[in-house]
């Protein structure tokens, strides 16, 4: 019988999951900058434990909510960071650095929207996790986790499994808002993230814990649902910029044709 017990916490702007276990402790994903003192206060005061319990944070991936906190937990609990197996940083090259900001700036508007006061989200670009794990790996230490490999919001999201009560933790692949679920924002690839929809069904989850939308149980029709309405094209900052482009291009240009026959 497993000893884990899991915990959520409520963060920043999404929701955190401990897995608790007697002697360690383990955080689903980094979270954001301002959570490390959250969850560390947490940790001392209400589990009353020492922090150093906190054996290994998992990065799901590289955005603010996810990764901001992940180099802070290391440094002052010698934890370690375990994230996906992949060659290239998220965030690589001029491009990636641009985005970096964006990405912080789309959090900070989100806080905003929750009400919550603006908070430093700035962190490293680049993450350097001590283990990299892949597709039906397990998390060291942690065997009874399973690491599910589930891109298509960025190229390297991670969801974890835990088989003795089949709950998963799908970090932002489904998100919960209010009385709908709806897929996340940016999509790169929606072939893969319709997989990735896929291959969470197929686990028949206890529960599904969600980033944003707490943890509850979704049944098949609803997986079914959320594979049926996943977008078709990508979803980027990059695309929707263009769209809207092209739409006032077009815009412009049925207004100069409208004005021009009305001439006539």
């Amino acid at each position: 019988m497993s000893l884990c017990e899991i915990m959520r916490l409520e963060g920043y702007i999404q929701s955190m999951y401990l897995a608790v276990y007697p002697d360690k402790i383990m955080l689903l994903d980094g979270g954001c900058r301002p959570d490390v003192a959250l969850v560390l206060d947490y940790i001392m005061t209400t589990l009353q434990r020492p922090i150093t319990d906190l054996k290994v944070v998992v990065v799901t991936h590289m955005h603010p909510d996810h990764a901001g906190g992940a180099h802070k937990f290391r440094e002052a609990t010698g934890c370690m960071i375990v994230s996906a197996d992949k060659d290239n940083q998220w965030y690589k090259g001029i491009a990636g650095r641009t985005m970096h900001v964006v990405d912080m700036s789309l959090a900070q508007y989100v806080a905003k929207r929750q009400g919550r006061p603006p908070r430093n989200l700035y962190y490293p670009a680049h993450l350097k996790p001590d283990i990299t794990v892949k597709g039906k790996d397990h998390i060291p230490y942690f065997e009874e986790w399973q690491v599910i490999e589930t891109p298509g919001h960025t190229d390297r999201d991670l969801s974890l499994f835990h088989i003795p009560s089949r709950q998963v933790y799908t970090a932002d692949l489904i998100i919960k808002l209010r009385h709908k679920f709806v897929a996340p924002f940016p999509i790169y690839d929606p072939k893969i993230y319709i997989q990735s929809l896929q291959q969470i069904k197929d686990l028949k989850p206890s529960i599904v814990m969600m980033a944003h939308g707490r943890q509850l149980p979704i049944d098949g029709a609803t997986f079914d649902m959320l594979i049926a309405q996943a977008p078709k094209e990508p979803r980027t900052v990059k695309d929707t910029i263009k769209h809207k482009l092209l739409w006032r291009k077009d815009a412009g240009f049925n207004f100069f044709k409208r004005d021009r026959n009305t001439k006539r």
